[in-house]
């Protein structure tokens, strides 16, 4: 679903409501609203069940959304900036080469070769460029 700090966001985001639903009930057993605004010192349970409700939409819609747009930043962090002319990669603020950042971040060697559609334009008359190429289908 999302990484560790964005599921630290949506439990931040729902012990917030929660905190707000038991505000409404708090308020709703010491009479908040007859002590405010002089109303009735009558516990309404419908008043208190149509907050809550209500603060549960409000929270289903917003935990949605925030799910969703912690999903795409994670997808966001997940891109490697690429240097457009010399080809290095930028990882915490250092541009690496291709190789130092393969050798440095993921288990595997690095080697070089050339690619079918290269050999093609930078040998066209050699047999290096006619050994590459993949079968014709």
């Amino acid at each position: 679903m999302t990484s560790k700090s964005g599921r630290s966001i949506l439990r931040r985001e729902a012990l917030g409501f929660a905190l707000i639903i038991a505000g409404v009930w708090i308020a709703e057993f010491i009479h908040l609203p007859h002590l405010l605004f002089g109303e009735p010192a009558v516990v309404s349970w419908t008043r208190a069940l149509l907050r809550s409700t209500f603060v549960l939409l409000i929270w289903g819609g917003v935990y949605l959304t925030t799910r969703q747009l912690v999903s795409r930043l994670h997808e966001l962090e997940e891109f490697l900036r690429l240097c457009s002319w010399c080809r290095r990669i930028e990882h915490e603020g250092k541009w690496l080469t291709l190789e130092e950042f393969f050798g440095s971040h993921l288990a595997t060697e690095t080697s070089h070769g050339i690619c079918p559609d290269c050999a093609e334009q930078q040998f066209p008359t050699s047999r290096v460029a006619t050994r590459v190429k993949p079968p014709a289908a």
